[in-house]
């Protein structure tokens, strides 16, 4: 998540620091935990960057979601509570295998530089106070939420939508870019309609054909 105030204009972007990160481990297996010391001050929305981009395509990623999930939830709360980063051990501990580490901060500095050259302050209204940014932070906390819920391939978008989610909103909030926002709260909205529409599918679906189901296999009450 964004820090408290707004980065030095001599400050590395966010892209480079990606590009370095990829540079110093290579393709060798990462803690979780090394990767959040190594950040540094915008250590929250980097690795929210680097959790959420591996969902942002429509390629499901099974087993993944949950975990990755929960390091954003962490981040997210910590950040909405005013606290410094941090992460239980158990997550601290989680290996990165090296070959997927590397191609996601490369595929992750790709994003953020696109986003980058696309973002910029304005309407700075939204996004001029830090219980602003704490509001908007609720939307990860929400993204996160959505991301961590073990669903089945079909629908498809149910882990790229909360990831997208999360990524614009960080990064809006980062650059201090209120029309970022806005579009971040659309596509939040989007998101929360997207998931109603499938559970209302879901629902109408089992009142429809459960019984018989149930039936099926001798189930039924």
């Amino acid at each position: 998540m964004p820090p408290s105030s707004p980065p030095p204009t001599d400050a590395p972007s966010l892209s480079n620091e990606l590009r370095e990160l990829a540079y110093r481990y290579g393709e060798q297996p990462v803690p979780l935990g090394n990767v959040l010391d190594t950040l540094g001050p915008r250590a929250s929305a980097l690795l929210v960057v680097i959790c959420a981009l591996p969902f942002s395509t429509p390629i499901s990623i099974p087993g993944l979601s949950t975990p990755f999930g929960l390091v954003i939830l962490l981040l997210a709360l910590q950040y909405f509570l005013g606290q410094p980063p941090w992460l239980p051990g158990r997550l601290r501990r989680v290996v990165l295998p090296g070959t997927f580490f590397s191609r996601m901060l490369s595929a992750s500095s790709k994003l953020v530089g696109w986003l980058e050259r696309r973002l910029a302050t304005r309407l700075h209204l939204l996004a001029d106070a830090h219980w602003k940014l704490r509001l908007h932070t609720s939307v990860v906390i929400f993204a996160a939420l959505l991301l961590m819920i073990p669903l089945p391939p079909l629908p498809p978008f149910t882990n790229t939508l909360p990831a997208l989610v999360a990524v614009v909103m960080t990064f809006s909030a980062l650059k201090r870019d209120g029309l970022g926002i806005l579009a971040g709260y659309a596509l939040f909205a989007f998101t929360v309609g997207y998931f109603v529409f499938w559970g209302a599918v879901v629902v109408e679906t089992f009142d429809r054909y459960g019984g018989k189901l149930l039936a099926l296999f001798g189930l039924n009450a």
